[in-house]
């Protein structure tokens, strides 16, 4: 990673995500060895805010313990979250990671909300801030009306916007009707990044061609296409197109946040390398992407060191100081 851009603007910009919270519970050999507060976007701002990233992420927890730790661990970590949602009475979700022998993990999924809600006033969106967002919470009818608000005024207002797909197998059934809002969503996204199981499970096929081709570039020039230890693909304005392997070296504590820490470090080198909405109306050159990738994978390959959901705060510090 020696050919990684450098620049100090990194804290000039902020980066808004919205998404889900959930407390994680870990499991190795059907042994609790963790619990660790998490949820897609969340990991990510977390690494983000570690790394010296100004950040603010929307959400709602629980009116309990659970609520009050996913909160306090944010502020603790420099996170804004003032624009987290409370109700009365309600509960936090909680999520059962179980890694098997290569430390890959199964999910159960435990949510006693009374219904999803979600209230906020709109937050300050300059130009070239960045707004992440993705999983079945960007899709989700209940609080579409939102989300679709959120969006909108980073759109209008010059904001680069990342949706990760992250569509589980669990909400298959709902593919059809979530199609509008996820179109809606490839539509508004400046990057759109997405595993070759995602896209199984919401088109019925894979590759990366094959999915950009037919169901991205005609709403979103820029993809990244994730196939967990095969190479990263992927393709840009212009017809674009480049491979990274993935270095899978080193021993692989947990997977779970890699995907979440891919975007987190993805975002990081678009601040560290000062790209802006200009820069994507133009098409990232291949110097670009080589190193916005290359701070995804090291963003990723160091949460997978570690049992936690994020980079370390060690991690953090030193890739702030370079």
């Amino acid at each position: 990673y020696l050919y990684l851009c450098h620049s100090k603007t990194v804290l000039m910009r902020k980066v808004i995500g919205i998404g889900e919270t959930v407390l994680d519970i870990i499991f190795k050999n059907n042994e609790p060895t963790a619990a660790v507060p998490g949820g897609s976007t969340y990991n990510a701002i977390i690494s983000l805010a570690r790394s010296g990233v100004d950040t603010l992420f929307i959400s709602e927890v629980g009116d309990d313990r659970v609520g009050d730790r996913i909160t306090g661990f944010l502020q603790e970590n420099g996170g804004n979250a003032d624009y987290i949602s409370r109700f009365p009475g309600s509960k936090s979700p909680l999520s059962l990671a179980f890694l098997n022998e290569h430390n890959d993990a199964e999910y159960i999924f435990y949510k006693d909300h009374p219904h999803d809600r979600l209230e906020f006033d709109l937050p300050d969106i300059q130009p070239d801030d960045i707004v992440l967002f993705g999983s079945y919470y960007a899709l989700n009818p209940v609080i579409r009306e939102q989300v679709a608000a959120l969006l909108q005024k980073a759109h209008d207002n010059g904001a680069i916007i990342y949706y990760d797909v992250n569509f589980r197998p669990s909400h298959q059934t709902e593919v059809m009707k979530l199609m509008a809002n996820l179109i809606e969503n490839l539509d508004f996204a400046d990057f759109v990044r997405g595993s070759n199981e995602d896209f199984q499970v919401i088109y019925g096929t894979d590759g990366a061609d094959t999915v950009f081709n037919k169901e991205i570039s005609f709403y979103c020039n820029h993809f990244i296409y994730t196939q967990g230890a095969h190479p990263v693909e992927v393709r840009g304005k212009g017809g674009f197109k480049k491979n990274y392997v993935v270095d899978t070296s080193g021993e692989i504590v947990s997977t779970i946040g890699a995907g979440d820490n891919f975007n987190a470090g993805f975002i990081f080198g678009l601040l560290k390398c000062n790209i802006t909405r200009q820069d994507l109306d133009c098409g990232l050159s291949e110097k670009q992407w080589d190193d916005v990738v290359a701070y995804a994978q090291l963003f990723s390959g160091a949460c997978c060191r570690d049992i936690c959901n994020y980079v370390s705060k060690e991690f953090g510090k030193g890739i702030k100081s370079k």
